[in-house]
């Protein structure tokens, strides 16, 4: 572990851009995250392109769709290092 070098963090990901990913990753489209969670494509789409926020309530069931935990979603910058040490 001597030679372990952190990767440094190259790009910034916001959460539209998290929910986007994370549904990309799964091979799902907009239509089929709609029909596993309830959520109207329109407002999944709204929600991916910033013009809705994505709200805890959502988060969560995105995040049950998806697969990941919804902090993954909710907070994908999140640096626990970088906060510990402020």
């Amino acid at each position: 572990m001597k030679d372990y070098v952190k990767a440094q963090k190259t790009v910034d990901v916001t959460v539209a851009e998290s929910v986007r990913i994370m549904r990309e990753f799964q091979e799902l489209s907009q239509n089929d995250l709609a029909k596993l969670t309830g959520i109207p494509q329109s407002t999944i789409s709204a929600i991916e392109n910033g013009r809705v926020q994505l709200g805890v309530e959502r988060a969560k069931v995105l995040a049950r769709a998806l697969s990941c935990h919804p902090a993954v979603l909710v907070f994908p910058g999140w640096d626990v290092e970088q906060e510990t040490a402020a």
